[in-house]
């Protein structure tokens, strides 16, 4: 069993908008169907899961069914972090599907992660047991303690950015997470699933993401995702290779 978790419990502050940022609509329809249907059409996903707020349940189902989307199997309220939400989503799906199945953690406002991409994560899973998508970075890493002066500046070819979906066995991520929750700290500084993981000692394996892969979570960022589907429109009516440019460029390692 493949399946995708979906969070999407944030406010949206940061958008300055009046809802939340992954109900707002980018070509005519929310952020976050934009994102569901990239699962709902995937050849290896069973069944989706979607955290959200509260009050915002009744309308994500009514989207569910505006948008046919049948791999949803569950809508559940959110809780006060992206981890909490994370872990209610995962307790719902360790109540109906086996310790083994194969979860993908996703951002409700990642809404252009590929279809190769989502493959590469359930594969990855089957064969090592976890999966972090991942992009190298193209500009210099600081490392700061203060925010003013440079502690260290790691070697850019050693530098990756972690996006979703991150992937593991349910019943591994799961125990991870109650390891975490019952530590003195908790969710502290546990900013995803990779450096919950790390923090606990276990080894993760990186996937190759698609660099289009963003967090929409500014003004600016719903620009560029309005760019980057019109590129797709492009792409796939004129055959432009950019894409494929860059992903031999990333397998060569940035040569």
């Amino acid at each position: 069993m493949n399946i995708a978790i979906i969070f999407a419990g944030g406010s949206g502050v940061r958008m300055g908008s009046g809802i939340p940022k992954q109900f707002l609509e980018v070509n005519g329809k929310p952020i976050i169907i934009h994102t569901l249907q990239l699962f709902e059409f995937h050849k290896k996903i069973d069944k989706i899961y979607i955290s959200i707020i509260k009050d915002y349940i009744p309308y994500m189902q009514r989207l569910t069914e505006d948008y046919h989307l049948t791999k949803v199997c569950g809508i559940m309220a959110g809780g006060e972090t992206a981890q909490d939400s994370i872990y209610i989503a995962l307790k719902r799906a360790a109540e109906e599907n086996p310790g083994d199945s194969i979860v993908l953690l996703h951002d409700g406002v990642r809404p252009f992660v590929s279809y190769d991409v989502i493959t590469e994560n359930v594969e990855s899973v089957q064969k090592y047991g976890s999966a972090i998508t991942c992009t190298p970075c193209y500009e210099t890493i600081l490392l700061s303690e203060d925010g003013e002066q440079v502690k260290h500046v790691p070697f850019r070819k050693e530098t990756f950015a972690a996006q979703a979906p991150q992937s593991f066995h349910l019943q591994d991520i799961l125990e991870a997470h109650d390891q975490i929750r019952q530590s003195e700290n908790g969710y502290t500084n546990m900013v995803d699933a990779c450096t919950i993981m790390k923090t606990l000692g276990k080894e993760v394996h990186m996937v190759q993401g698609n660099r289009g892969n963003i967090k929409v979570t500014t003004p600016e960022d719903v620009y560029m995702f309005r760019a980057l589907i019109q590129y797709k429109e492009n792409e796939q009516a004129f055959g432009l290779g950019l894409t494929d440019y860059l992903n031999a460029k990333w397998k060569n390692g940035g040569a």
